[in-house]
């Protein structure tokens, strides 16, 4: 009984206590996030059966940027950054490690520095994955690198090494899985959360510039439209905007609140 301990012992039992409590926290909302990933690739994978339309769709999207933008900018940024192999490198190494690396990463820092904002910040991840999906079923759309005869390059493809997809996820990928970009959306996402929770300034202008170089790489990866990336990013802002609507009508419990956030 902790009554019959000294005030130091109590201390430290209840310290140790509360470390092996945000322990198993933390293995369970890993194993929540690994499995939410696993089945979004799953689900998304029975998307990515339509070609034809799919094609269809990217060459909407070329012709609505031509008419919107006069011309299609994923070319320019594509052939500027292959003028450099250093940008090529960085490009390709950050289209395959933003989506899940980096959002893992960010996920865990928030749990672990800020555990009163991580179910809100998990949330608008979750549903801003929802609504992607929903519209990878509705509007299946070919990313720029299936259209080479218009100019573009598969660089990822090209740089060779890992696939787009690790493991198991590389077996249910879904290659028509352009619009909205998904990368362009958590990248926003992480971006803007790590800004608002960082302390430090060079912390939260580094978080800040995130999504603009994440959007950069998957136009110049020849991944994503830009206009892909104008509606992940919009997909963002409405998530986050719905999540936090629903935490400020249900908030949420004292384990998620500023008091049990760990130091």
């Amino acid at each position: 009984m902790l009554r019959d301990l000294s005030p130091a012992s109590q201390s430290k039992r209840l310290v140790v206590l509360g470390r092996s409590s945000a322990l198993q926290g933390l293995v369970r909302q890993i194993v929540i996030w690994l499995g939410f990933v696993v089945g979004f690739a799953l689900v998304s994978s029975l998307a990515g059966n339509r070609a034809h339309v799919a094609l269809a769709n990217g060459l909407r999207v070329v012709e609505a940027e031509k008419w919107l933008l006069h011309g299609l900018p994923e070319l320019v940024v594509q052939r500027t950054v292959a003028s450099s192999a250093v940008l090529t490198f960085l490009t390709v190494l950050t289209y395959r490690a933003s989506e899940f690396v980096v959002v893992s990463a960010a996920l865990v820092w928030v749990y672990l520095r800020r555990r009163w904002a991580f179910t809100q910040f998990r949330n608008t991840i979750f549903a801003a994955s929802l609504v992607a999906l929903v519209c990878y079923f509705v509007l299946p759309t070919a990313p720029p690198r299936m259209f080479p005869g218009l100019g573009f390059v598969d660089t990822v493809a090209h740089a060779g090494g890992p696939s787009r997809d690790p493991g198991v996820l590389s077996l249910a990928a879904n290659e028509y899985a352009a619009m909205p970009s998904l990368h362009a959306a958590d990248a926003l996402i992480v971006g803007v959360a790590i800004a608002l929770l960082a302390r430090r300034r060079l912390v939260k202008v580094v978080a800040l510039l995130w999504p603009a170089w994440v959007w950069l790489c998957v136009m110049a990866t020849g991944n994503h439209f830009a206009l892909d990336v104008v509606a992940g990013s919009a997909v963002a802002a409405l998530s986050g905007a719905a999540v936090h609507a629903h935490a400020r009508a249900f908030p949420s419990s004292s384990a998620d609140s500023p008091a049990s956030a760990l130091r």
